[in-house]
C-alpha cells in the first residue's frame, strides 16, 4: 500500500525534509539529469515506475526551474550508483515537493538502476514587479519571461499567493490581493494561472500553476497586491512580559491598536506566531491591558489561524472601525513556557512524544493522534517529515502527566500547541495510551 508523506517546505527551498536534499544529475544544465534525492546521508535514485510529465513539473519548479519538457525514464541519464529511495510517484502537479506526491515509502521499490528517472525542464528566466501601484509595494503582478513582461491571472489569486509577491520583492507581508485588474489591464502575455501558494515559497513561481504561459483568461483578470512595505510593525503592551499585552500595529509613523470585534484565540494566536511568542492562551479584549492611544487601526479581524501575520488576516481597511479605546483587543502567549522532546526512540527524531509545562514533562494521549499530527511534530523538532505515528505507548509508558488528548492538527501548524486539543492537562487516557512518532530525519 502506498503512504502518502507530508511535510512543510520552509520558504520553499529545494527541501524534502530535513537531511533530504534533491538535485539532478548527468544532464547539460542545472534544470535536466536524473533525478536523486539525498536521504541519510547517501544520494539515491527515483525508480520511474508510473513516472511521467506532471511529476517532473513538480521536480522543475521544487528546483526553480521552468516547465517540464520531458520526463525520461530507463536511465536516459544514466544509471544511478546508490540506492534507490522512491518508487511509484503520483503527483498532481501542483505540489511544491516530490515528498508531498503519492509514493511508497523510502527505500521501498521493484526496480533496478536501469529505471532511473530523469527530467528536463526548461530554464527559468523570470523576474517580478508591481505595475501601477501608489508605491512599489503595490500593483499589477507582472513576470518578466523570455524577454517579455506578463501578468498573473487572478483565478484562485488570494492572500498566501500576494504573501508570497510581498516578501519575494522585500515588500513585507501582504495587505490586500485585488482581481479583476483592479490597478489596470496589461497589455502583454498572461504569465501564470491557477495559481496557489503555501504562503511561505521564496518565489511566485515556486507555487503550484498551470505552467508559464497556460491559461484561459483575459487581461481584466490581472491580480494585484498591495503589501505593508515597511511601515506596519506589531508590539504587544502594558502585558506582563514581551508575550502579552496590547495589540499594537505601527502605521503611517503612528501606533495605534485592534478593535476587539470579533476577536478570538485564532486570532491570536497569528499575533503569537507572529512574534515567536508560542502558542494563544488568551485573547482577552475590553482594554484588559487598558486603553491606547486615539488611533484604531484595525477592526472586525478575522483569522484563519495559519497566516504569517495578522495583517494577512481578513479586516476592515486600516483606519475604520465602529469602536472605543475601552474595546482594545489584547494577546497571552504561551511564550517558551513549553517544550517538546522524543522520548525511548532509537535517535532524538523517534520516540514517546513529552511536552513540558508548568516545569514538568508529561506526555500526549493517542486518542486520533495520526500521521498528521505526528507531521507537525517532526516539522517543530526539525526532523523531517513523519513516517509513522505509534500509539498504545509503543515507545514505553510515561511517568508523568498526561497533558494533551483529542489532538487534530491540519498538519501546517508550527507546533503541536497550536493544534486543537482539549486543553493542557485535560484528559481521559492512562500511560497505555501515550503517542509516539517516527520521523524521517536523524
Amino acid at each position: 500500500m502506498r503512504s502518502i508523506l507530508v511535510l512543510w517546505t520552509i520558504n520553499a527551498l529545494p527541501l524534502l525534509c530535513a537531511g533530504m536534499n534533491i538535485r539532478l544529475v548527468n544532464g547539460t544544465s542545472k534544470c535536466s539529469g536524473r533525478v536523486e534525492l539525498l536521504h541519510k546521508d547517501q544520494w539515491g535514485t527515483v525508480c520511474d515506475n508510473g513516472w511521467d510529465l506532471t511529476d517532473a513539473e513538480v521536480v522543475c519548479r521544487q528546483l526553480g526551474c521552468d516547465n517540464a519538457i520531458s520526463a525520461p525514464g530507463q536511465a536516459h541519464f544514466g544509471k544511478g550508483s546508490g540506492l534507490i529511495w522512491m518508487d511509484n510517484v503520483v503527483c498532481k502537479g501542483n505540489e511544491s515537493s516530490l515528498a508531498l506526491c503519492e509514493h511508497n515509502e523510502l527505500g521501498q521499490h521493484s526496480c533496478d538502476a536501469g529505471e532511473d528517472a530523469g527530467v528536463v525542464c526548461s530554464v527559468l528566466d523570470a523576474n517580478i514587479r508591481l505595475v501601477n501601484g501608489k508605491n512599489n509595494c503595490s500593483g499589477r503582478v507582472e513576470l518578466l519571461h523570455m524577454d517579455q513582461w506578463g501578468t498573473v491571472c487572478d483565478d484562485g489569486w488570494d492572500l498566501r499567493d500576494a504573501d508570497v509577491v510581498c516578501r519575494q520583492l522585500g515588500c513585507g507581508f501582504a495587505i490586500s490581493a485585488p482581481g479583476n485588474a483592479h490597478f489596470g489591464r496589461g497589455s502583454g502575455q498572461i504569465w501564470m494561472d491557477d495559481v496557489s501558494c503555501s504562503g511561505r515559497e521564496s518565489s511566485l513561481l515556486m507555487c503550484g500553476n498551470n505552467g508559464l504561459g497556460r491559461h484561459n483568461c483575459q487581461s481584466y483578470e490581472d491580480a494585484g497586491v498591495i503589501c505593508s512595505g515597511a511601515g506596519i510593525n506589531i508590539r504587544l503592551v502594558n502585558g506582563t512580559n514581551k508575550c502579552s499585552g496590547r495589540v499594537e500595529l505601527l502605521h503611517n509613523n503612528q501606533w495605534g491598536t485592534v478593535c476587539d470585534d470579533g476577536w478570538d484565540l485564532t486570532d491570536a494566536e497569528v499575533v503569537c506566531r507572529q512574534l515567536d511568542c508560542g502558542y494563544a492562551i488568551s485573547a482577552p479584549g475590553n482594554a484588559y491591558f487598558g486603553k491606547g492611544n486615539v488611533q484604531i487601526w484595525m477592526d472586525d479581524t478575522v483569522c484563519n489561524g495559519n497566516e504569517l501575520s495578522l495583517m494577512s488576516c481578513n479586516h476592515n481597511v486600516l483606519g475604520e472601525h465602529d469602536c472605543g479605546p475601552g474595546e482594545d483587543a489584547g494577546v497571552i502567549c504561551s511564550g517558551v513556557c513549553t517544550s517538546i522532546r522524543l522520548v525511548n526512540g532509537t535517535n532524538e527524531c523517534s520516540g514517546r512524544v513529552e511536552l513540558l509545562h508548568m516545569d514538568q514533562w508529561g506526555t500526549v494521549c493517542d486518542d486520533g493522534w495520526d500521521i498528521t499530527d505526528a507531521e507537525v511534530v517532526c516539522r517543530q523538532l526539525g526532523c523531517g517529515y513523519a513516517i509513522s505515528a505509534p500509539g498504545n505507548a509503543h515507545f514505553g509508558k510515561g511517568s508523568g502527566q498526561i497533558w494533551m488528548d483529542e489532538t487534530v492538527c491540519r498538519g501546517n501548524e508550527s507546533s503541536l500547541l497550536i493544534c486543537e486539543h482539549n486543553g493542557l492537562g485535560k484528559h481521559n487516557c492512562g500511560p497505555q495510551e501515550d503517542a509516539g512518532v517516527i520521523c524521517s530525519g536523524s
